[in-house]
């Protein structure tokens, strides 16, 4: 019997969470009822996640815990933790680790079966355009090739979030419908939905100043804030991610160091989008300012968990002024905004 234990990593987020999905779908067609959990490295202490895991419920027979952010487990006691609760794990409890990155702790990788870890890398452009195309013809519906380039501009390029954007299309319009580039631009470009990620787009734009950024990211942010499937701890998780990316893509360009087309795919930036994109953000951040950002992101996180609702938005607000005026430096208590 294998181990009750997946690891599924990598940029392209689309597939990683169909897989995970396949897993918990399996889980209730063996037992009939999964008691399901999504918890996150950042913000759940491992003894907490293998409690739930080892704690049998009197109603339903199995357990699924996915932990986002798996990345995070590199302390030899959370490693040991999970290694000793896999030694008796029983089959009706299921650990499901998921990271944005390519590989975790090479001690945490050990522990995990070979046939229950996959990296989802990220599609090239190529790809993504092949695979849209077919997303609308197995919906109903064609579209023309720069209707399709257009898409690839205006979305972050991974099936997950180009599912969520195109689902636009198929309220809009009839099947049969023949989507082009005036569609897109109607439909994406003047009712773009606002993101952690366009979010860290418009805070990494080298040719504004630092003032314009600021008021145009608290615009794009209360956008966000109004959506109803954005919470602020989600946030949070989408920019934590961007800036581990933008350290990523300054280690691998270090000392001027060249990457080919193939190099920066299997480093997680397969789009020419996401190169621009991070390309741009190295002129705004160096590498030493990231690891800044991401202590500030860290901390507003556990004063968002722990403050309740009251103060989420004044602190997501401080948040990021110290981001983008102050490279991630604190601010001191009666500084202001401008």
């Amino acid at each position: 019997m294998s181990l009750p234990v997946y690891l599924y990593t990598g940029p392209e987020i689309g597939n990683r969470n169909e897989q995970v999905e396949a897993v918990k779908s399996s889980l209730v067609k063996k037992f009939g009822d999964v008691d399901n959990y999504l918890l996150y490295a950042s913000s759940s202490k491992i003894e907490e996640i293998i409690a739930k895991l080892e704690t049998d419920s009197l109603f339903i027979p199995a357990t699924c815990v996915v932990l986002r952010e798996a990345e995070l487990l590199k302390k030899k006691e959370e490693i040991e933790l999970i290694s000793s609760w896999l030694k008796n794990a029983k089959e009706t409890a299921v650990l499901i680790l998921v990271s944005d990155e390519i590989s975790v702790d090479s001690k945490l990788e050990k522990l995990i079966p070979k046939e229950n870890k996959q990296i989802f890398w990220a599609m090239d452009e190529s790809r993504l355009a092949s695979w849209l195309s077919g997303y609308f013809r197995k919906n109903g519906y064609a579209i023309e090739n720069e209707a399709v380039d257009l898409i690839l501009e205006l979305t972050e390029n991974n099936t997950e979030a180009l599912r969520t954007e195109c689902s636009r299309f198929f309220l809009c319009f009839e099947k049969g419908h023949l989507v082009t580039a005036d569609d897109v631009e109607k439909i994406l470009a003047h009712n773009r939905e606002e993101s952690a990620f366009t979010l860290f787009d418009s805070m990494a734009n080298p040719n504004e100043s630092a003032s314009s950024r600021l008021s145009d990211s608290l615009s794009i942010l209360q956008k966000i804030l109004l959506t109803k499937n954005n919470s602020p701890v989600m946030i949070l998780a989408g920019l934590a991610s961007c800036f581990r990316r933008l350290e990523l893509w300054h280690s691998i360009h270090a000392g001027g160091a060249y990457l080919d087309d193939f190099a920066l795919k299997t480093k997680g930036f397969a789009s020419k989008t996401a190169r621009n994109q991070y390309a741009r953000a190295c002129r705004v951040w160096s590498f030493g300012q990231c690891a800044a950002i991401l202590a500030s992101i860290a901390q507003a996180d556990s004063e968002i968990r722990s403050s309740g609702q009251a103060l989420q938005e004044t602190q997501l607000t401080v948040l990021l002024y110290e981001i983008i005026m102050k490279n991630g430096a604190r601010s001191s208590k009666y500084e202001t905004a401008y």
